[in-house]
């Protein structure tokens, strides 16, 4: 269900390869969200770091609209770099067991299989 690896680089050395990566497999970076930073601010005590990267390639999200727009909710894909106790890590929630759980189509479980492909190269190069 989860893909997480373990990296030796700072939480900001990953993340700016994991944007760099992103880039490279031809997806583009929609937004980050720093969920550490936001709840500090917030007055909440909260030690690790997260980032969540939405991340999207717009003709595998056009392929997946087409065929049902409720999975609209599903989108985009979410690639987080966050510590842990000290050690940085990158993950992500695999597509294929997300979408599989939420559709039976055949053709949307090839899409998720490419950009589950994808996502986790991403994370690999990032690592």
């Amino acid at each position: 269900m989860y893909y997480i690896v373990e990296t030796n680089k700072s939480f900001d050395e990953a993340s700016t390869d994991l944007e760099a990566a992103v880039t490279r497999h031809e997806f583009g970076v929609l937004h980050i969200h720093d969920l550490g930073t936001t709840l500090r601010s917030k007055g909440i005590d909260f030690d690790e770091q997260c980032r969540v990267f939405e991340v999207c390639n717009p003709g595998q999200a056009a392929k997946v609209l087409s065929t049902d727009m409720r999975l609209n909710m599903a989108l985009p894909c979410r690639i987080s770099v966050f510590t842990e106790k000290g050690q940085t890590k990158i993950g992500l929630i695999e597509p294929v067991q997300m979408l599989s759980s939420l559709s039976e189509d055949p053709d949307l479980v090839e899409v998720a299989k490419e950009v589950e492909a994808k996502t986790i190269l991403m994370v690999d190069e990032a690592k």
